[in-house]
């Protein structure tokens, strides 16, 4: 009973300390994480996936510039008061539902790259298995994406690396696995290898890693014997990489609809289609749509 407590996962690192220069000048004086997807921030849609999945500890990894993450997620009193005042009570349960949520924050002085950012999350995540979700990708699915990942990780005990499928064309751009179907699930795969961005010829699948990872914590001993980088950057799928000849590393093609949004064109698809969506907004914005002429 205790090895299976000591083995929960409860613990999920946000990395949120890059510039976001691909919405300049949007993001000079905004983090990219505050962008709105029709009225909530993209951090947002991420972290309430991690609490849906019965992730209780959260930890966002934040630079210089950053502090509007940080208010966005404390209490507000003087907002609350004034909802309340006015009996917005559903505006009032939104907002405190958001600060609900028990956070923890952690500075990347320098921003060397996704390995160096989960590193600086060491000392809070600690000696434990932990989650790691990037806010560049929203997935919309019946079933919380990581709620999936950790039924996988029940199951095997080892890490679990998100994938989907690209078009070979864009798989240049992704960190992409080798790896062998499970026989008795076809969407894990027994990871044999890793490659950071190989050349469209030279890919060993079309199965690119996603911004979704359930990590043990020997990768800290990886990462920080992982050298930088051409571009100076410590990549962590070169840190997942090294495990890959100590323990079993797993693939796992979730199930539901990936947004990417971290460039400008798939942050606006994600936009329009989780308006549609929507409850009070999808009926009339669809018949919007409709009147463009195109």
């Amino acid at each position: 009973m205790e090895k299976a407590a000591r083995r929960r996962i409860r613990k999920a690192v946000f990395p949120a300390a890059g510039l976001g220069t691909r919405f300049l000048p949007a993001t000079k004086a905004q983090p990219k994480e505050m962008l709105p997807l029709v009225d909530k921030p993209i951090i947002q849609y991420v972290i309430e996936e991690a609490v849906a999945a019965g992730l209780t500890h959260i930890i966002i990894v934040t630079g210089r510039g950053k502090n509007a993450i940080e208010d966005h997620f404390d209490r507000s009193y003087e907002l609350e008061k004034l909802l309340e005042a006015r009996g917005k009570s559903d505006l009032l349960e939104q907002v405190r539902a958001i600060s609900n949520i028990t956070v923890s924050y952690v500075r990347q002085g320098e921003t060397l790259g996704l390995g160096h950012a989960v590193l600086v999350a060491k000392d809070l995540v600690g000696d434990e298995p932990f989650a790691v979700l990037l806010g560049d990708d929203i997935i919309d699915s019946r079933v919380p994406c990581m709620k999936q990942m950790v039924d996988v990780f029940d199951r095997f005990g080892e890490p679990v690396i998100a994938v989907y499928q690209v078009p070979r064309e864009e798989i240049s751009a992704y960190g992409v696995i080798d790896g062998v179907p499970d026989p008795e699930d076809g969407r894990v795969y027994r990871i044999r290898d890793l490659v950071e961005k190989p050349r469209t010829e030279e890919a060993p699948s079309d199965l690119a890693i996603i911004g979704r990872y359930i990590l043990t914590p020997d990768v800290f001993e990886a990462l920080e014997r992982t050298p930088r980088d051409s571009g100076g950057e410590i990549q962590l799928t070169n840190g997942i990489r090294a495990l890959k000849d100590r323990h079993a590393l797993y693939g796992y093609r979730f199930e539901g609809v990936r947004h990417d949004a971290g460039n400008k064109l798939g942050f606006l698809k994600a936009t329009v289609e989780f308006a549609l969506k929507r409850e009070d907004l999808g009926k009339p914005f669809r018949e919007y749509l409709k009147t463009l002429k195109l």
